[in-house]
């Protein structure tokens, strides 16, 4: 069997879970349809699931149960929601994004309207901009990287990764190994699916409060 894949017995093993969560999680959707791939075997049929998508699906499953419903888990982790607009007001009032990142990110990309993919990007930057670990100027580089290539990452499975070497950064969105210069530090790894899934909440949360 390809070593990309794990069967049920031995994920139901590895994450600890029960055969009835698994499938009760799969109902509602917190993992998708096209995850179990049936194969034969010496035994007969067998399922089988992507060992690097299913193992960190079902450990943020776990993580995230006890202080959201099966229903909003489902939410934030169904595809990105196509038909999303927001204004610059209503990211603010939201309290989604700080003003610094936005107007940081407003001056590069000036825009009447956030689409999910662009919201992404601001709160990404966001997100770096507070953790202190990259200067307004490496900012800017990040908002052109991900403007320009975070739509081809379709799974969101990506990181977007920050190095420097000598002072001078590098800046790139990967979804596969990367091997650099021994010399190169590496500043930020981020990886791109827990802060979908994180942004998802957030603007779930501002809705809420909208209609209190």
């Amino acid at each position: 069997m390809e070593d990309h894949l794990i069967s049920k017995k031995e994920l139901l093993e590895l994450t600890d879970i029960s055969y009835g969560q698994l499938y009760r999680w799969k109902r509602k959707n917190l993992i998708p349809e096209e995850w179990f791939i049936r194969r034969s075997s010496f035994t007969g049929q067998e399922t089988f699931f992507p060992r690097d998508k299913i193992i960190p699906r079902i450990n943020r499953i776990k993580h995230m149960k006890d202080d959201l419903s099966l229903d909003e888990l489902a939410d934030v982790f169904a595809p990105t929601p196509g038909d999303l607009k927001l204004d610059r007001d209503q990211l603010l009032e939201r309290n989604i994004v700080s003003d610094q990142a936005l107007n940081l990110f407003l001056q590069i990309h000036p825009a009447a309207e956030f689409d999910f993919d662009r919201l992404l990007a601001v709160y990404m930057l966001d997100q770096l901009l507070r953790s202190g670990e990259i200067t307004r100027e490496e900012g800017i580089s990040v908002v052109y990287t991900l403007t320009a290539h975070l739509a081809q990452l379709k799974d969101r499975n990506g990181e977007l990764c920050v190095w420097r070497k000598m002072g001078v950064p590098f800046i790139a969105l990967t979804d596969g190994r990367f091997y650099a210069d021994p010399e190169v530090k590496e500043i930020v790894r981020l990886p791109l699916q827990p802060i979908v899934e994180k942004l998802k909440l957030t603007i779930n949360e501002g809705e809420e409060r909208e209609h209190v």
